[in-house]
C-alpha cells in the first residue's frame, strides 16, 4: 500500500514508518521541517514538507494514497490550544474529502469522549466529531493513554528539588502508554481492513503515581523519591516558570485536574482494553538513561 504518515520523525512516527517500510509498503512522511528530509529518505520513505494546517498541501499529499495515519502535533505557541487543534482537524477533514482517501487511522487521546474539562484533550474530542461527519471514510481512532515520555519533563524537578509530582496526589491512578506500543497498534490497524468509525484504546500499564515515584526513584538511585501533590496554582506557576506559555500551562493544569478526578478513564474501563507489553518497570530503565545522560 501507499501510506501517508504524519508526525515527522517523532517517537511514534519513526518506528511506525520503519515497520511499514519493512513490511513492503510505500511510505510518505509529512514533516514541517526541511532538515528532516535526509533522515526520512534514509529510512526509505519519501518526504513531503508542509504544514498540517494547509488543506491544499494535505490534499496533494494524500491524493493517490491508500491510507493515512493522522495526528495533531503539540503547538505550544498557539494562543488558543483548542482552536489550534480544531484548525488542524479541519484541514484533515477537507483534505480527506478532496483527495478521496477512504482509510484513516487517527491518533486521539484518553478522555476524548468528554467535551470539556480535559485541557488539550477537548480539542481531540472536537476533531473526532469533525471527522465523523465524513461519509464513506473508514476511520479508526486510537485513543492513547498518558505517555510515559511525559515523565521526562520531571527530570529537572527531581534534580533540583528531589521530588516528583503534579496537581494530583500520591496514589492517583495513571494509565500510561509507551510510544512504541502506539506505533505497533497503528501499524497493525493500517495493515488490516476495517469499516465505519471505530474507537480503540492503546495502553501499556495501569499503575499509580506512588508506583511511578518508587520505580523511577529506584532506577536513578533515589529510592526514597516522593510523589508530591501541588495545588493547581503551584502547578501553573511551575510550568510558566519552566517556559510554557500561560495558555498551555492552563490547559495542562486542567488535564491534571481531570486525572485527579479520575474522569479520563471511564470509557477506557468500559472497553476492557488489553494492555501492551512495555511496562512501567521497562520504562524506568529508559528514564534512568535519560536522567543520567
Amino acid at each position: 500500500m501507499k501510506i501517508i504518515v504524519t508526525g515527522s520523525l517523532g517517537n511514534i512516527s519513526k518506528p511506525l514508518a520503519q515497520q511499514l517500510i519493512a513490511a513492503g509498503h510505500q511510505v510518505t512522511i509529512i514533516s514541517s521541517n526541511n532538515d528532516k528530509i535526509a533522515g526520512i529518505e534514509q529510512l526509505g520513505a519519501q518526504a513531503a514538507i508542509g504544514s498540517l494546517n494547509d488543506a491544499a498541501f494535505l490534499t496533494q499529499t494524500f491524493t493517490g494514497a491508500d491510507a493515512v495515519y493522522g495526528m495533531v502535533p503539540p503547538n505550544f505557541g498557539n494562543g488558543n490550544m483548542r482552536e489550534g487543534i480544531n484548525k488542524v482537524g479541519q484541514a484533515y477533514a477537507e483534505a480527506i474529502k478532496a483527495s478521496g482517501i477512504n482509510k484513516v487511522v487517527f491518533l486521539s487521546s484518553i478522555g476524548a469522549h468528554l467535551d470539556s474539562g480535559t485541557g488539550p484533550i477537548a480539542g481531540l474530542h472536537d476533531v473526532e466529531q469533525l471527522l465523523n461527519q465524513l461519509d464513506g471514510v473508514a476511520i479508526k481512532y486510537l485513543r492513547a493513554n498518558m505517555f510515559y515520555y511525559n515523565l521526562f519533563n520531571d527530570i529537572p524537578l527531581i534534580k533540583q528539588a528531589g521530588i516528583i509530582g503534579s496537581n494530583y496526589p500520591a496514589g492517583t491512578r495513571l494509565v500510561m502508554v509507551h510510544p512504541a506500543d502506539i506505533a505497533d497498534a497503528i501499524a497493525e490497524a493500517l495493515q488490516q481492513p476495517f469499516e465505519g468509525k471505530t474507537i480503540s484504546y492503546v495502553a501499556s500499564d495501569d499503575r499509580t503515581t506512588t508506583d511511578i515515584a518508587r520505580l523511577l526513584g529506584a532506577a536513578i538511585g533515589k529510592p526514597e523519591l516522593p510523589w508530591v501533590e501541588f495545588t493547581d496554582e503551584q502547578a501553573y506557576e511551575g510550568m510558566v516558570q519552566a517556559g510554557l506559555p500561560p495558555e498551555v500551562a492552563k490547559n495542562y493544569v486542567e488535564m491534571g485536574t481531570a486525572v485527579r478526578k479520575g474522569i479520563l478513564w471511564t470509557d477506557f474501563d468500559q472497553q476492557k482494553t488489553q494492555l501492551h507489553n512495555r511496562k512501567l518497570e521497562d520504562f524506568a530503565k529508559e528514564f534512568a538513561e535519560k536522567f543520567n545522560g
